[in-house]
């Protein structure tokens, strides 16, 4: 995919600061934010500078951060409220000296020589305006959506109806991310990447415009990647680089407020970028199917989360009926009778 030379200069698309900068948004991550940013550090051979830009959290995750890694290195950013991720994004961008600017969950770890092997396929690649890692889940499968399509309205209805899997290989009906096909052997251009990872070029920022910070959680990520391509920025899927990346970590404390995000973000990113090209019945068609499915997924939280707690009701109430523990029968020492052991026992 060629890049116009209107868009990056040859000079932009070469020069490398000698700062690489990394962002990373905070909200309740709990230990995974310390071991995100030593990950980072532990990159050798690169200068770094990481900034923390924490949405409120309530937990221990910036205190453990600062008795783990006491490094002048990192700067912590409390935004006093959660605007969302896109929004924090960003303010750590703002704040960043370095270039290009390495974006990264704090529910992920990179691993030996990631960056320094994204740092380089984008500079072999002035055609790029960003690249993404593998991203691998804990058990070491390729996540989904580290490498995948931009969905369309269409392709959002086969997967909710189930037609990508009774037509996986027909080019209108598969999903679109692409981990059930094979890894391959070099960097390639796909149409988007994950928002876990992502190593952004600043002069393709300056063409192409920030996150939109009107998605506050999920689909800000896509978003971007449509309009890199559409400004003619490649998307550069490195195979090379290797991040894990442990999903729900942050939106674990509040995954009904997750899942609403994520479903209010989705109608917008269709509304947004496919209004145009597609009937307007087919569209709220659509929008009420991700609706009813948000319903649904919504309904099933509170049912498990309503057997949980009688689950865990009849585990404390024990055999009386009581809210409390079952308690152990007395045993007698050797020669001492239960109501003597109190006295007996110093």
């Amino acid at each position: 995919m060629p890049i116009a030379q209107s868009a990056l200069a040859p000079s932009a698309v070469s020069r490398r600061s000698s700062v690489v900068s990394v962002v990373i948004v905070n909200f309740n991550a709990g230990d995974f934010l310390a071991a995100a940013v030593e990950s980072v550090f532990a990159q050798t051979g690169i200068a770094l500078e990481v900034i923390v830009v924490d949405n409120a959290s309530r937990d221990h995750s910036l205190a453990e951060l600062r008795t783990r890694v006491p490094d002048s290195r990192l700067r912590i950013v409390e935004a006093g409220v959660n605007a969302g991720f896109a929004a924090a994004c960003n303010a750590g961008l703002a704040d960043a000296r370095g270039d290009p600017v390495l974006f990264l969950n704090p529910d992920c770890r990179m691993r030996a020589g990631a960056l320094a092997v994204l740092l380089d396929e984008l500079a072999r690649h002035p055609e790029a305006g960003m690249a993404g890692p593998l991203i691998i889940n804990p058990d070491g499968s390729e996540q989904r959506g580290c490498r995948r399509d931009i969905p369309n309205p269409w392709q959002i209805f086969c997967v909710a109806f189930g037609l990508h899997r009774v037509m996986s290989e027909h080019p209108r009906f598969r999903a679109y991310t692409h981990n059930n096909v094979a890894l391959p052997s070099a960097p390639s251009l796909v149409p988007a990447i994950s928002g876990a990872c992502m190593l952004v070029r600043r002069r393709a920022v300056d063409v192409v415009g920030t996150l939109d910070p009107a998605y506050f959680l999920h689909f800000e990520d896509l978003d971007w990647c449509l309009r890199f391509g559409r400004a003619g920025l490649g998307v550069l899927f490195v195979p090379g680089a290797v991040v894990e990346h442990t999903q729900g970590v942050c939106s674990a404390s509040r995954p009904f407020r997750a899942e609403a995000a994520k479903h209010r973000s989705l109608v917008r990113f269709l509304r947004k970028n496919f209004t145009a090209f597609y009937p307007s019945s087919f569209m709220a068609a659509v929008s009420m199917l991700v609706g009813l499915r948000f319903g649904l997924v919504a309904l099933g939280m509170l049912v498990r989360r309503r057997a949980r707690r009688t689950v865990w009701d009849a585990v404390m109430r024990g055999p009386r009926g009581t809210l409390e523990p079952p308690r152990a029968e007395a045993t007698p020492l050797s020669g001492i009778r239960p109501d003597q052991a109190q006295d007996k026992i110093v």
